[in-house]
């Protein structure tokens, strides 16, 4: 089953992060906030990076081309 046909929970983070209000952070917070999100997106390049090497390992022991 593809996740992307599924619907996102309500309580989801991203979507509420996505929503937020971004008109009463100062220059301040919002450095802050990119810097935050800068290292989140690191992190998650990371995951997919090690989620393909996972996949790779996988197909070379199973011999799946």
């Amino acid at each position: 089953m593809d996740d992307d046909l599924l619907p996102r929970r309500t309580d989801d983070p991203l979507a509420a992060l996505l929503k937020q209000d971004l008109d009463p952070l100062s220059r301040a917070e919002l450095e802050e906030r990119i810097a935050l999100l800068t290292g989140e997106v690191e992190r998650t390049r990371a995951k997919l990076a090690s989620a393909g090497s996972i996949m790779s390992d996988a197909d070379a022991l199973f011999s799946r081309k």
